[in-house]
């Protein structure tokens, strides 16, 4: 039946495509900057100045970013795109050197398959980035719709943040508003120390890949750093998929270098995962790591690299509220069961 009314509810799923994206920024940037608006609030700043203040001091950083580094990231994205053919030719080359070499000519022992099934993991590895690229391209085509919403958004979350949490509460029945209170302020800490600690041990690990990317000489390091940040916005598996073509671009220059950046990413991974994050998570996240592995092949099968980021403060949220339903309505019947 739902089938066949699938019509009535497609205006519904169109809505939610456009804003999905402009509300998810929105979201990340309102739980990164609402530290600032209530540390202006102490100081008895109008909150309208204090959204405008910050809104000024990003078209700062915005300005300054197109003027020293947009140029840079302009040439090495437009390089990178025309010299892809090559960047794989080089790949095929090492590939094909390998093989030739004694190491491998003892391991394969007259086997040809082998060579065939390597060649088809990079393949299949090219394909795959392939595909997230040309996500990635796509989101920057939707780049106008953004900067027209998400200022808008951003603004009226940021101006009304202390209406929001009474106002989900005010819809809920009056014997549930202690509770449901408590469960949107729950809501609220988990999200902001997630998101907030994601977007900095993001910027921070894209400066530390950065430097190094550039001491090595790997070609495109501010586009491959910057590129392994924004995938680190996945949990466990981002690593990887943000490690994959910088290894690629570096081994078309010389295994040596494919070497030396695999030992900056372990190692700006490893700052980044036990010396900076569990300061800045704290105990936020309590997601045991194969319930995440599993979110995330879920959230990646259905919603792509979106539902991979989104996967995690979804889940959160609904683990919270099952978590409070339960107590509510269930756990008494349960123990009186269990006695």
């Amino acid at each position: 039946m739902l089938h066949q009314v699938r019509f009535i509810f497609n205006p519904v799923v169109t809505f939610v495509q456009i804003l999905i994206v402009p509300m998810t920024i929105s979201g990340f940037l309102y739980y990164l900057l609402r530290p600032i608006v209530h540390y202006l609030d102490t100081r008895k700043v109008n909150r309208m100045l204090s959204v405008l203040l910050i809104y000024l001091c990003i078209a700062g950083v915005i300005t300054i970013f197109f003027f020293l580094v947009w140029p840079s990231l302009t040439r090495q994205v437009q390089e990178f795109i025309s010299n892809l053919p090559t960047l794989l030719d080089g790949v095929k080359t090492q590939i094909a050197a390998i093989q030739k070499g004694p190491l491998f000519s003892m391991i394969d022992s007259g086997n040809t398959e082998i060579s065939e099934k390597i060649t088809g993991y990079i393949n299949n590895a090219v394909e795959m980035i392939s595909g997230y690229m040309s996500h990635f391209f796509n989101f920057i085509s939707e780049f106008i719709v953004i900067i027209g919403t998400v200022p808008i958004i951003l603004y009226y979350m940021l101006k009304e943040d202390n209406r929001i949490s009474p106002a989900v509460v005010r819809v809920m029945p009056k014997r549930f508003a202690r509770d449901g209170a408590q469960v949107v302020s729950d809501i609220d800490a988990a999200l902001s120390g997630f998101i907030s600690g994601r977007i900095i041990s993001a910027l921070i690990l894209a400066v530390m890949s950065f430097i190094g990317f550039w001491i090595v000489g790997l070609p495109y390091p501010l586009l491959l750093a910057i590129i392994g940040a924004l995938f680190n916005f996945i949990p466990y598996v981002g690593a990887f998929l943000g490690a994959i073509p910088c290894l690629i671009v570096a081994y078309t220059v010389s295994p040596s270098m494919a070497l030396w950046v695999l030992i900056i990413i372990i190692i700006a991974q490893q700052v980044e995962g036990n010396l900076i994050a569990p300061y800045i998570y704290g105990k936020t996240i309590n997601i045991h790591p194969l319930t995440t592995v599993i979110l995330l092949l879920i959230g990646g099968e259905y919603a792509g690299i979106l539902g991979m980021i989104l996967v995690i403060p979804v889940y959160m949220i609904i683990k919270i509220v099952a978590v409070r339903i339960y107590k509510l309505f269930l756990s008494d019947k349960v123990e009186e069961i269990v006695d």
